[in-house]
């Protein structure tokens, strides 16, 4: 029961986190000439130099990056990045019919604007899912390169080049008071996001305790595809155990978090990682 109230909270708050990120792109971002970025940012730019559908756009464009989530991060994680991107794209189609008009300056509506997207967003990546394609593509270039060198990144400096390859098409095909505006929305709503997900774009360490590690070691390198650091330590009651080390990207959390639940009588601690040198 305990389980399966926490699997209905998180897809709550997902659809709850999906329906302000579109609220605040429709009747915020877009009217005070802003957009927001990552994928949902070329989807807007594809709409306003075409006038194709906003909210098909946003389906066709990040559609390729859900199916490569899907085998890359697992089922779980794919089953909750639709549920957060079908639930944002109605929610553009619906507020686009609701009259809604800020009056203020363009600064003060995007600041605004950008610290609701934040809000919605990170409630979406906290609770395990995705609307914008720009993680998943971090997390394959990264998985690639791991796979080539053996060496852990942090996806902060993809997803910078990311947005800036936007934004810059947005100064070049729309104008640069848009750019700077959208600009502006990036830095507020990664704030907003870094402080409630504590920096979900850096490397995470996983620190786990328990007496039979074996199993554990097994799953991590059968799912994640991950090999781990084993110490020896004791504990002043349970006495002698293993401790194991990983990292892994914010992503490849949640499944980590699964293969420890399903191993009882662990131990774990998760920590965020500035950079590994080798």
């Amino acid at each position: 029961m305990g389980k399966a109230a926490n699997r209905i909270g998180s897809y709550f708050m997902i659809v709850l986190g999906a329906l302000l990120a579109s609220f605040s792109v429709i009747c915020i971002l877009i009217p005070n000439d802003a957009i927001d970025y990552g994928t949902a940012g070329i989807a807007i730019i594809i709409n306003k130099l075409t006038g194709f559908n906003l909210s098909l756009c946003v389906i066709l464009i990040f559609l390729p990056f859900l199916i490569a989530g899907t085998w890359l991060l697992g089922k779980r994680f794919g089953a909750k990045a639709l549920t957060g991107t079908v639930v944002y794209t109605l929610g553009l189609s619906i507020f686009e019919k609701i009259p809604f008009e800020l009056n203020t300056e363009h600064f003060l509506a995007v600041t605004f604007g950008g610290a609701i997207l934040g809000v919605g967003l990170a409630m979406i990546l906290r609770f395990g899912g995705c609307i914008d394609g720009s993680e998943i593509f971090a997390n394959i270039v990264i998985r690639l390169i791991e796979n080539k060198t053996g060496k852990n990144f942090s996806m902060t400096y993809i997803l910078l080049a990311f947005n800036a390859a936007v934004y810059l098409a947005v100064f070049l095909l729309i104008n640069r008071n848009s750019a700077l505006l959208s600009l502006l929305v990036y830095v507020v709503a990664t704030s907003v996001i870094n402080h409630f997900t504590d920096r979900f774009e850096a490397i995470k360490q996983v620190t786990i305790i328990t007496k039979d590690p074996d199993e554990l070691i097994r799953q991590i390198k059968e799912e994640l595809n991950k090999t781990c650091t084993i110490m020896n330590s004791y504990g002043a009651i349970a006495g002698e155990n293993k401790t194991l080390i990983c990292y892994v990207s914010y992503f490849e959390l949640q499944k980590m978090k699964d293969i420890i639940s399903a191993n009882k009588g662990t131990f774990s601690t998760v920590s965020t990682v500035e950079e590994i040198l080798r």
